[in-house]
């Protein structure tokens, strides 16, 4: 893809091609190429290389903060498509949807779902400063560089065209939430005709995310089909002025209706199911399945909770029995070791013969026997 942008933009010569009530990249009436004043409400501005930023008085913090990046925002861009668009790009920042809403160019107001736009004719973007801190507000910046940047390079595009290569070149296309909008459309019939999205677009925010979900899927859709070279000659063609459909069918050997069936064809089954993770419809289905594995995990939990206490108190009545135990062996005496009486020493002769003068008298004593 990087080399289909690389192409794309090699073969486009730098033109201005926009007219008095044409149609800018969000279905806005773009104002004709006429200098215009700078409206009342900027209080300043910044200069960057290739950026000139207007500022209000309470959005001058969010303009100096992007003045240190935007440069860098720009020269991505380069890499991938491989040259710069000419000119200086200005961009009007506003605090809150009054300010945002009157720094527009005079018969260019932006749609109420709109946070940024673009008038690619006239190298301008409006932007509103708090949508810069939110997650989608670098990437909704510089979705609106890439309409400046085709718009300054040049060629009259379908608005589907515009949209699909814009998120190519943002890489928005991957977005999950395109799939889902796809696969919503898909179940419910709602996939627009490329035709009604040539030059309108739709106004509820349930459609544009349709619709911006398929103008990316189709046009990868025909790079991925009829390759870079096909593309390129598209692409050449219509920026040397020819009609997009007549440059369309010369590049593709088909017609953009034979090429729109076939994309539809496809459709139900690259988008049956995988969208089902974003949608309230996963939900509704799963829901029962997952009630009961939370009772299993919790009926889980709490047996190998009893396990634990069981064990612990197993533990402390094993504690218990053996100090017990030791506290009743410090309680008995100490044993006594046996008490050894002397074996009589052998009687002295003056003893025996004493013995013998008493037994010689008294006859009756008893004598020591021998067993």
């Amino acid at each position: 893809m990087r080399l289909l942008l690389l192409v794309f933009l090699l073969l486009l010569a730098p033109r201005a091609s926009a007219q008095e009530g044409g149609v800018s990249a969000h279905g806005v009436g773009e104002p004709a190429l006429l200098p215009t004043s700078r409206p009342e409400r900027v209080t300043g501005e910044i200069a960057t290389p290739r950026f000139r930023l207007l500022y209000t008085q309470g959005s001058e913090g969010t303009a100096r903060a992007l003045s240190e990046n935007i440069e860098a925002v720009r020269e991505s861009f380069v890499k991938v498509l491989g040259r710069d668009w000419p000119g200086t790009t200005e961009i009007r920042i506003g605090l809150g949807r009054e300010e945002y809403e009157a720094l527009a160019l005079p018969g260019g107001q932006p749609p109420g779902w709109a946070v940024a736009l673009a008038y690619p004719a006239h190298g301008i973007i409006l932007l509103e400063a708090r949508s810069l801190n939110t997650p989608e507000g670098p990437v909704t910046l510089r979705h609106e560089l890439a309409h400046v940047a085709l718009g300054q390079i040049g060629g009259s595009w379908p608005r589907w065209f515009q949209e699909g290569m814009a998120q190519h070149l943002t890489g928005e296309r991957i977005a999950l939430t395109h799939y889902a909008a796809i696969f919503r459309a898909v179940a419910q019939q709602r996939v627009f005709e490329f035709e009604d999205l040539a030059q309108g677009w739709p106004d509820m925010r349930s459609d544009v995310e349709i619709a911006y979900a398929q103008s990316a899927d189709f046009v990868a859709y025909l790079a991925s089909v009829h390759g870079a070279q096909a593309m390129s000659e598209l692409l050449n063609g219509v920026a040397a002025g020819e009609p997009f459909e007549k440059a369309f069918g010369k590049a593709f050997h088909s017609s953009l209706t034979v090429e729109e069936n076939a994309w539809r064809g496809g459709l139900a089954t690259r988008f049956g199911w995988l969208p089902l993770t974003t949608s309230m419809q996963l939900a509704w289905l799963v829901a029962p399945a997952l009630c009961v594995v939370a009772y299993l995990r919790r009926r889980q939990q709490q047996a190998a909770r009893l396990e634990a206490m069981s064990q612990e108190e197993a533990a402390e009545d094993a504690e218990i029995e053996r100090l017990a135990a030791e506290a009743a062996q410090q309680a008995q005496p100490p044993a006594q070791e046996g008490i050894l009486l002397p074996w009589p020493a052998p009687l002295s002769e003056e003893q025996r013969e004493a013995m013998d003068e008493e037994e010689a008298r008294d006859p009756s004593l008893p004598k020591p026997t021998l067993h």
